[in-house]
């Protein structure tokens, strides 16, 4: 697919590997920090991982769904793998799904909203799409352990919440260097 047909500039194939790469440090970098509790109520990940919303938004405003979603099915695959070694392979289930499930919430809510205010997509996109992370990932990875993770459900929740909303500030920066389309010559 060209620019004509799509309406999007075409995703090389050097951009589509750093964007993989990217999408699958802040996948797995964030699978081993969900196993560090600061407290009863809030892991690192939740601090890293909305990145990753960042990322498939970048793509989608640039590039559009349809490589925004190649990015996350294979960013889902490298990072199943890469999190079986590194963290715990219910870590790694868990965090696959609830990725997967995710980003293409995120993808396709920032699709339908895109041409509302430039805020408005990657904010109410990266909230729902964190919820269902949240909510998918703590049943899935903690469900029936020892783990309070309730609690961390919660905490993580809001803090991905702040993140998200933290977040506008580099994406709308980036949205002007990253996320434009160049420029057709006349």
């Amino acid at each position: 697919m060209n620019r004509l047909s799509t309406g999007f500039e075409p995703l090389s194939m050097r951009g589509f590997a750093l964007a993989v790469a990217v999408m699958g440090l802040i996948v797995v970098g964030s699978n081993i920090l969900v196993q560090y509790p600061i407290n009863l109520w809030l892991t690192w990940g939740a601090i890293s991982y909305p990145c990753a919303f960042l990322v498939a938004d970048l793509l989608n405003r640039r590039f559009g769904p349809h490589a925004a979603r190649r990015v996350a099915y294979l960013g889902f695959m490298i990072a199943i793998v890469v999190s079986v070694w590194v963290a715990t392979p219910r870590i790694a289930v868990a965090s696959g799904l609830a990725f997967l499930l995710a980003q293409l919430l995120d993808i396709h809510i920032f699709d339908r909203l895109r041409h509302r205010a430039w805020w408005q997509a990657p904010f109410i996109g990266g909230a729902f799409a964190a919820t269902l992370d949240t909510f998918v990932f703590f049943a899935v990875a903690f469900a029936g352990t020892d783990v309070p993770w309730p609690s961390l459900l919660v905490g993580d929740l809001a803090v991905k919440l702040a993140v998200n909303a933290g977040l506008l500030a580099p994406f709308r920066a980036l949205m002007w260097n990253v996320a434009r389309p160049a420029r057709a010559n006349p």
